[in-house]
């Protein structure tokens, strides 16, 4: 489904949502991950708050709908904003690791995934990433499943 229909759908139960659609894909296995998502295993996830900075983008904000797209750009859902925190990714806690459900949800391996990420990201920038580097993080529920279980 495309973005567009999957976003017409909703809209049809849900006529106040507007027109404009914000449509991604995750970086970094975005087929796995929209499935994590569907499956309500993920709940969360994290960005370099510097990328923001750099492609003068706003923050996520509470309230935000999202079609997130598999790796071929179909939709398989939209999600709901309903926390967005900024920090250090330094202190980012366990508890946020486990929502985003990657690899086996510990602290441990969501610091080494992510480090390499922004640590390439940033660098493709010219920024460089270190501990004290900010992260935006975003709690999201699925509101509309295009992929039917």
């Amino acid at each position: 489904m495309t973005p567009q229909e999957c976003w017409n759908e909703y809209k049809a139960i849900n006529p106040e949502i507007g027109d404009e659609i914000d449509a991604w894909a995750f970086g970094v296995a975005p087929d796995l991950l929209a499935e994590l998502v569907v499956q309500g295993v993920k709940t969360a996830t994290a960005s370099a708050y510097d990328e923001y900075v750099h492609y003068e983008e706003e923050l996520p904000k509470v309230g935000d709908l999202d079609v997130v797209l598999d790796g071929q750009g179909q939709a398989v859902a939209i999600i709901e904003t309903t926390k967005v925190t900024v920090l250090p990714f330094r202190d980012v806690s366990a508890d946020h690791a486990y929502k985003e459900g990657e690899g086996d949800r510990s602290l441990a391996y969501w610091c080494q995934v992510h480090e390499e990420l922004f640590t390439k990201w940033l660098a493709e920038i010219g920024l460089s990433f270190s501990p004290a580097s900010k992260v935006v993080l975003e709690e999201f529920q699925v509101v509309y499943k295009s992929v039917k279980d």
